[in-house]
């Protein structure tokens, strides 16, 4: 796939966000990637959720607008694999007032909006916007989470032993008692923990490992 790509205000090349509409009717996937390509938003339509899946980018900016009803994989089943996959793009599920139920037990399951047909081309295009936003910052917070688990494999043992009792709250005379270690030896791994994990304040190395805890409890 060829991706778009725009020129931020500092003149860096970006990849432009795409919306990928996947409906198994052809009039009704066209009809929703024409409207949006109509106000200047990139959008790729696929007719099945297995030709989707072989040609997205998952890791450029954008969204997915999914008809809940499609032969062979479902809607729903997209979503579940995109979920196992660990895929961030906003999901908007399309649907009939039908299976209005479906939708809000997609939602549950991570998708971000639904949207009833027939829908308001407005409200739609409103909701693609926010959701290119929305998977702007989530792309941004996974690359930062993943920067922090680099700069995190860095540390020697006995650095993650103090890093460890650092975000406990401990002082250095605790921490020198308990790994049996001089004081200055505890300064000196200090120093080198703040240093190699870029934190400025031990408030922000606290941040970064409640963030490391919490993708090891929802890796997804």
């Amino acid at each position: 796939m060829v991706v778009g790509t725009i020129e931020n205000s500092g003149g860096q090349v970006t990849a432009s966000p795409c919306a990928y509409v996947v409906d198994d009717i052809e009039l009704n996937r066209e009809m929703v990637a024409g409207l949006l390509q109509s106000v200047g938003i990139r959008a790729v339509s696929f007719p099945s959720g297995d030709s989707f899946l072989d040609a997205f980018e998952p890791d450029l900016p954008g969204c997915i607008l999914l008809d809940i009803r499609m032969p062979g994989m479902s809607g729903l089943d997209l979503q579940a694999e995109l979920n196992r996959r660990g895929v961030v793009l906003p999901v908007v599920m399309i649907t009939a007032h039908a299976d209005v139920p479906i939708a809000i037990q997609a939602m549950r399951e991570g998708a971000y909006e639904f949207i009833e047909k027939p829908f308001d081309n407005q409200h739609l295009i409103g909701v693609v916007e926010r959701a290119f936003t929305i998977s702007e910052e989530r792309l941004r917070s996974r690359a930062e989470l993943a920067s922090v688990r680099t700069r995190y494999r860095t540390l020697s043992a006995r650095e993650v032993q103090v890093l460890e009792a650092m975000v406990d709250g401990r002082l250095n005379k605790q921490i020198a008692f308990d790994l049996g270690i001089s004081q200055r030896t505890v300064e000196v791994h200090r120093s080198n923990v703040m240093e190699k994990m870029h934190a400025r304040s031990l408030a922000e190395l606290v941040r970064m490992t409640i963030r490391m805890g919490e993708q090891e409890d929802n890796p997804a």
